[in-house]
């Protein structure tokens, strides 16, 4: 018995929801493709950088004491025009950090894939569209740095894009 009259009691107020002025929309077409529309189309936050999980790993790696490996590193600044080619000569370089890890088992290996993974990931979907600016360079015409300053560098020009 009380399960029937839960049931009932559950059922009233959908049927009053469904039946509601909001709802009377997904009857007719135009109302289901704003509905799907407004449901599928990705939320952007304001302030929201798409780096932010890249960001939280370097912070995690940047004191790491058992990667000790020199890194072409680009320069945090950059011209804008060149910002796609520097993240990919960062992302090649966070290659050599997986490797370097493990040889050495490092403790930060999975951050250092992390970044790996979404710093792919975020390049793979946005493909260089416009040509090589010829102030540009290729990573390897950057200077080797330690591991500590290709951090730091990474870091400045995440921020930089996130601002």
């Amino acid at each position: 018995q009380k399960t029937h009259l839960h049931s009932v009691c559950v059922q009233y107020p959908l049927h009053r929801l469904l039946n509601s002025h909001c709802f009377c929309l997904l009857k007719n077409g135009m109302g289901l493709i704003i509905f799907f529309l407004c449901a599928y189309v990705p939320k952007t936050e304001a302030g929201h950088c798409k780096w932010e999980v890249v960001l939280q790993d370097l912070e995690r790696i940047k004191t790491s004491k058992d990667i000790d490996v020199s890194l072409y590193t680009a320069n945090a600044d950059e011209d804008v025009k060149c910002q796609e080619l520097v993240m990919r000569c960062f992302f090649l370089e966070t290659e050599v950090i997986i490797q370097e890890c493990r040889i050495k088992n490092c403790s930060k290996t999975q951050d250092v894939l992390n970044i790996w993974k979404n710093v792919n990931e975020s390049l793979e979907k946005n493909k260089l569209t416009s040509t090589k600016s010829e102030k540009c360079k290729e990573c390897e015409e950057y200077e080797e740095k330690n591991f500590t300053e290709f951090v730091q560098n990474f870091l400045k020009v995440i921020q930089r894009d996130c601002k």
